[in-house]
């Protein structure tokens, strides 16, 4: 998918490859550090960098098992969006220079066209099409976030609902919301 943006840059959204991995955790640390960290404890703060730095959560990328999709300008990351669990989207990142340009409406457009089988994203190389039948899609047609206090308002632009309180893990603050999908 591209997405040309108002300031005339022209965003590629992809499927993340190995060489990925470390550029796209650098940036959601520099943005969580940017937008989230202020208002985290220290736990929380060091609850984050723990799971993006994770063993476990390379593997299952490596593995296909968790999925991450990449807004790049050029060679630059400035976008990503992880799914997990099947239907659960984790890590929704836009570097500080981007935001407001749909950067992030497109990355969970492309997330959920993936989850409703709606082939938008084609799989560029054989070892992704082996991953992709390893990878269980959605069951239900919705999917979930956990969504920070400050990114409430723009997930609810996109369509999600809260479906629980605002909830605290390991000093993570959370708000549980869902999207399904409208059945024409």
């Amino acid at each position: 998918m591209y997405l040309r943006t108002k300031n005339n840059h022209e965003i590629i959204i992809l499927h993340a490859t190995a060489e990925d991995w470390e550029g796209a955790m650098a940036l959601a640390w520099r943005t969580f550090s940017l937008y989230n960290a202020p208002d985290y404890t220290k736990e929380g703060c060091e609850s984050f960098i723990e799971f993006i730095s994770s063993e476990m959560l390379r593997k299952a990328f490596m593995l296909g098992r968790y999925r991450l999709l990449l807004a790049k300008d050029g060679d630059d990351i400035i976008g990503l969006a992880g799914l997990r669990e099947n239907n659960h989207i984790s890590l929704l990142f836009v570097d500080a220079a981007y935001q407001g340009l749909g950067v992030g409406r497109a990355l969970v457009s492309c997330i959920e066209d993936y989850l409703y089988e709606r082939d938008v994203l084609p799989l560029d190389n054989e070892d992704d099409k082996i991953l992709d039948v390893l990878y269980e899609r959605a069951e239900g047609h919705y999917m979930t976030v956990f969504s920070a206090p400050g990114a409430e308002d723009f997930y609810r632009s996109l369509g999600f609902e809260r479906f629980g309180d605002e909830g605290v893990e390991r000093g993570i603050t959370y708000i549980p919301m869902i999207k399904r999908e409208k059945v024409s």
